[in-house]
């Protein structure tokens, strides 16, 4: 796990760079598209790209974490409503090369089976854009999500429900009590994993991302058995880190080896 203490207006050009690569050596990357307060830097980076012709999405497919259940077509808090605004809409990708989970099928287990079969048919995710929850979680895997799960049905707690109800005019009780949600297993398949985290109300939430015990108390912490993932935070959300001065040292000093 790569940690990166950087300030918070550089994160979204800083990913944006890591995609740019990715789509350089294979245009037709798939990319894993987080929504919330957390990525929109980065689509915001991604769209100037695009938007000077430096950058192109249009081979590219793409997959959203997570849906709520029982939102209606077009419901401005649907995610597939809005990852089309956030990002879709502002570059070149077909509005069809991005595909979620849908929370209004009409048989819930089944669409997350099919869901995680469009994946696999998709040859995997390559780069996996993540934000994280205060309580520690990643999509929508609240504590005590298994390690291994797969995309299901999920019942959100309470503080996710409260975190979110600023998207829905601040009001707790139209934020449904469900969702479907990529699961923690699911998630980990992708190559590379990238995540973001801003601000001190995550910055527990982080020191046990990468300094705590793997365990389902904190999901986000299954990320430590990955491979590849890159973790941005800025000074507040670093504030609980131990080896944040060894963190500093290590990307003052990376360079390629061989």
């Amino acid at each position: 796990m790569e940690v990166l203490i950087v300030p918070e207006h550089k994160i979204g050009e800083l990913v944006a760079d890591d995609v740019s690569g990715l789509i350089a050596e294979r245009p037709d990357a798939v990319l894993g598209l987080a929504t919330g307060s957390s990525p929109l830097r980065i689509y915001d980076a991604l769209a100037r790209r695009v938007s000077e012709g430096v950058l192109s999405l249009q081979q590219t497919k793409g997959f959203t974490l997570d849906e709520y259940v029982g939102l209606a077509e077009g419901h401005p808090c649907r995610y597939s409503t809005v990852i089309q605004s956030e990002l879709v809409r502002r570059v070149d990708m077909p509005s069809h090369s991005v595909r979620g989970p849908d929370g209004g099928a009409s048989n819930l287990h089944d669409e997350c089976r099919n869901f995680e079969n469009a994946i696999a048919d998709a040859g995997g995710v390559d780069l996996q854009i993540l934000g994280i929850g205060s309580d520690g979680h990643i999509a929508f895997n609240e504590p005590g999500s298994s390690l291994a799960s797969r995309t299901r049905v999920k019942t959100l707690t309470e503080q996710t429900r409260r975190d979110n109800a600023r998207f829905f005019g601040g009001d707790i009780d139209a934020v449904p009590r469900h969702c479907l949600t990529q699961g923690l297993g699911t998630i980990s398949e992708a190559r590379h994993i990238v995540l973001v985290a801003t601000g001190h109300e995550k910055s527990e939430a982080v020191a046990q991302l990468v300094e705590g015990a793997v365990s389902a108390r904190w999901p986000a912490t299954v990320l430590q058995h990955h491979p590849r993932v890159t973790v941005y935070v800025d000074e507040a959300a670093a504030s609980r880190l131990i080896l944040a001065d060894y963190y500093r040292y290590t990307h003052a000093h990376r360079r390629l080896v061989g």
